[in-house]
């Protein structure tokens, strides 16, 4: 085959290289999913990364199939499909009946409908050139709202002060996974695997940049956290008496229980929609 040519030996390093890079990725979550089995429990994470992102690899493993010459674009996104079918097993496994139905819903709207509709419409009414061409242009625009995703954990990251669901290392990998796909794509002649791979990189360059700035800064949340524990800890200034609610002392103790309350709650439904932002799948390679 052309791509283990002698005359093609870079083309062979970047796609071996992203193959590794992506495995790791791809394997990021696999201690979140331990802790989901650990605790037979969800425990706020979403099924929509991984759905994404086995619709995404699916998408570039039919491209690359039609494309030809491109088995290591096969060999990575094959093992994405595994992975991720795996994960969602588990999420459906152990989810509340509305996240499963959710997660049901999902699979069939990108899997059963979209992508059978976009190998249908361009397995047989195109063909040759023109079918890659258009293929790999969906691909372009899939992997490009794949990578733009993380924009929302910057835009927290900043306004918490806080790296705490994004990690270096993850940026890190993301950012050299998006350097190998590139020099893949560059050398292969190929502008839908080399183009989605900037914009990952720039948003990998950022990622770490504001881990740099931020990592050692004090997050916004433990400041609001330790104004609301110095506010529930004037309760024992004003304990109940035999009076129960009558007595005026209650007021501010009711007052602070539910400022507790709403505090809780509040970090509660951060957590649960940050906890999605840590899982990496969001930013599957683009190749």
């Amino acid at each position: 085959m052309a791509l283990f040519d002698l005359h093609h030996p870079w083309l062979l390093v970047f796609g071996v290289l992203g193959n590794v890079i992506s495995i790791l990725v791809f394997l990021a979550p696999v201690p979140a999913f331990r802790r989901i089995c650990k605790e037979k429990s969800t425990m706020g994470y979403q099924s929509v990364p991984y759905v994404v992102a086995l619709f995404s690899s699916m998408l570039w493993m039919y491209y690359a199939f039609i494309k030809k010459n491109a088995i290591l674009l096969v060999s990575i996104n094959s093992f994405g499909c595994i992975v991720e079918t795996i994960y969602i097993t588990i999420f459906i496994l152990y989810a509340s009946k509305e996240s499963r139905r959710q997660t049901v819903r999902l699979l069939v709207l990108l899997i059963g409908v979209l992508y059978t509709l976009i190998f249908l419409i361009t397995l047989f009414p195109l063909n040759g050139v023109l079918r890659v061409q258009v293929v790999g242009w969906i691909c372009v625009s899939v992997a490009v709202g794949v990578f733009a995703a993380p924009l929302s954990i910057v835009f927290q990251v900043v306004r918490t002060k806080s790296v705490e669901f994004m990690p270096f290392t993850l940026s890190f990998f993301l950012t050299l996974s998006a350097i190998m796909w590139f020099g893949y794509g560059l050398l292969l002649k190929d502008l839908c695997i080399a183009l989605p791979n900037v914009l990952g990189f720039f948003l990998g360059m950022i990622q770490m940049l504001l881990y740099g700035i931020y990592r050692n800064a004090k997050p916004a949340v433990d400041l609001e956290k330790k104004v609301c524990e110095h506010v529930i800890n004037s309760e024992q200034i004003h304990p109940l008496d035999s009076q129960g609610i009558n007595s005026p002392a209650v007021v501010p103790v009711l007052v602070a229980n539910n400022n507790e309350n709403e505090e809780r709650l509040g970090d509660q439904l951060a957590q649960v929609n940050l906890q999605p932002l840590q899982t990496p799948v969001l930013v599957v390679c683009a190749a």
